[in-house]
């Protein structure tokens, strides 16, 4: 049976105009109470009847017009959204405003330069709703445990100075207030969520990560010979858990520390690293809880009503999507690594396009259950469309496929659509990546196939009749008849094509079709020989060891 575990509590719109409107957000019409609680993301389709969770921020991604606007804010309340974002700057109009006031739903606006992927992501960590439970304890050194955000506006205020706090890649994990008295390098570090590149390899050529990660005292960077962005220094001291480097803090300032400051960013470096590894540990401990709870989904067994309830998807028509690697790295550490990467990714992209998704790695497969409200043959259409997106936005740094399970309309039907994604995945594994996404319905032949080679090879069976004939020569006369044989099968008969397939002349192609016709004894123009030779081919991984002739 599986036990309650406490809900986190959620994020108030006024914490997320704190943290992030001085360089993201800019308040439109917010009306007074901003302790509304805001319970997801959802990005707005007009194509699409998207589901919104309760309170939800809305991304009217390419909503401009006041008409627009002012539609969409009365669609969001009927929708019990708590909040729209539209691109600033949002032009002044009675309509907006009356909208803004008579639906109840804040209107912010995306400052100029920042992308809605980035606003997404800082949303996605500040909301962070845990409905898998939170298992970290309140606080840690006074602040809220693992609330980044609130912990470097504490270290700003200690430092009377704007701060962010990076992991060991530069990547920006919180920032404080105030960025908007650093310089042009920041605001470009803020709204990419990362130190860009040339400012890193600057900052490595001039030794300045190894000086920084090697001792435990402040480093300063001073802006001389550096990007003409970077016009005030910087300081930044390494967030260590013992031996191990877990990020760093960096200071914009105007001159060096005093020597109470320096201390004092000695000292919030310690509490850094607790959160740190708080949100680390919970963070493991979140996903094993819902991966515990996607795979009794998944099962069918009769814990699984109680898991899907707790996934948020009982009663919704969904279905499974199962992603594995096409390359994988040698080292077994790097290869779960990258498993679980890729799965984090394809959560947070099916958590923007689907509210409620749930996605887990279980083995080596990432598995989602994504919610599809609708007919059957559109959502067919629709989960092809989100898989194939998923994987053009990650391009070459995801090295992976995704089959596609039928849709299951109720929980009872999850197991099904499991087992389709999973021979479905098989396939694109078995093709070498020649396709990245397919439909179990799309893939069912091929399953099929690779089925009966699983059932041949168990059964130890072997090559027969000209299949068997044509090994028996190739193997002793050092020939390619058996080849020959699958490029003019799978040319349909096309001489031109197939000699190219083979890399022959269509003269020295024809030649070797004759004879093989001859070794094996095979009537090339009797369809039932054909479709023989087909199976045996599909096969031959498994029966590559003819019978004795």
């Amino acid at each position: 049976m599986l036990t309650p575990v406490p809900s986190k509590p959620h994020t108030s719109l006024g914490r997320v105009l704190e943290a992030l409107g001085d360089v993201l957000l800019e308040p439109v019409a917010v009306g007074r109470d901003t302790r509304r609680h805001l319970g997801g993301v959802v990005i707005h389709d007009p194509h699409e009847d998207a589901e919104f969770p309760a309170q939800a921020v809305v991304l009217g991604v390419g909503v401009r017009e006041p008409g627009e606007i002012a539609q969409l804010l009365h669609t969001a309340r009927a929708h019990g959204a708590a909040a729209l974002v539209v691109r600033a700057p949002v032009a002044s109009s009675a309509e907006v405003t009356r909208a803004a006031e008579s639906s109840g739903v804040a209107l912010l606006g995306l400052a100029s330069g920042a992308s809605w992927a980035q606003l997404a992501a800082m949303l996605r960590t500040l909301l962070a709703e845990g409905d898998v439970g939170d298992v970290s304890p309140q606080t840690l050194g006074g602040m809220p445990s693992g609330d980044l955000f609130a912990l470097a506006n504490a270290v700003a205020a200690l430092l009377d100075a704007p701060v962010t706090i990076e992991d060991r890649n530069s990547r920006v994990l919180a920032f404080s207030g105030r960025q908007d008295e650093a310089d042009a390098s920041r605001a470009e570090t803020i709204l990419g969520r990362q130190v860009p590149e040339r400012f890193t390899r600057e900052l490595e050529k001039e030794g300045v990560f190894e000086r920084l990660y090697r001792g435990n005292e402040p480093v300063y960077v001073y802006p001389d010979g550096y990007d003409e962005k970077i016009s005030m220094a910087r300081v930044a001291v390494a967030v260590r858990a013992g031996d191990e480097v877990l990020g760093s803090i960096w200071a914009a300032v105007d001159k060096d520390l005093s020597e109470e400051r320096t201390t004092a960013l000695v000292d919030a470096s310690k509490i850094v690293a607790l959160h740190m590894l708080r949100l680390r540990a919970g963070a493991d401990v979140e996903r094993r809880l819902r991966a515990d709870l996607v795979s009794t989904a998944l099962e069918g067994g009769s814990g699984a009503p109680e898991a899907i309830a707790r996934l948020g998807l009982l009663g919704q028509p969904t279905i499974v999507l199962a992603m594995g690697l096409l390359e994988a790295p040698d080292d077994d550490l790097r290869l779960v690594a990258e498993r679980q990467r890729v799965a984090d990714a394809l959560a947070m992209h099916l958590s923007a396009v689907q509210p409620r998704s749930a996605v887990a790695l279980i083995g080596d497969v990432a598995y989602g259950i994504v919610p599809m409200p609708g007919s059957n043959g559109d959502c067919r259409e629709r989960s092809v469309r989100v898989a194939s997106t998923f994987l053009e936005r990650t391009g070459r740094r995801v090295a992976a496929a995704i089959g596609i399970g039928p849709l299951a309309a109720d929980g009872s039907g999850l197991r099904a659509s499991r087992d389709g994604a999973n021979r479905a995945l098989r396939v694109l594994l078995t093709n070498g990546g020649s396709k990245r996404v397919i439909t179990a319905e799309d893939a069912h032949i091929d399953a099929l196939m690779l089925e009966l080679a699983d059932l041949s090879a168990a059964r130890g069976d072997v090559a027969t009749g000209p299949i068997a004939r044509l090994l028996a020569y190739d193997t002793k006369h050092q020939s390619q008849l058996v080849h020959t044989l699958r490029c003019w099968l799978d040319s349909f008969g096309d001489i031109g094509a197939a000699s190219a397939a083979a890399y022959v002349h269509p003269s020295t192609f024809r030649y070797r079709l004759r004879r093989l016709a001859e070794v094996g004894g095979i009537d090339l123009e009797d369809s039932g020989d054909r479709f023989a030779a087909m199976v045996q081919l599909h096969l031959l991984r498994g029966l590559d060891k003819p019978e004795e002739v």
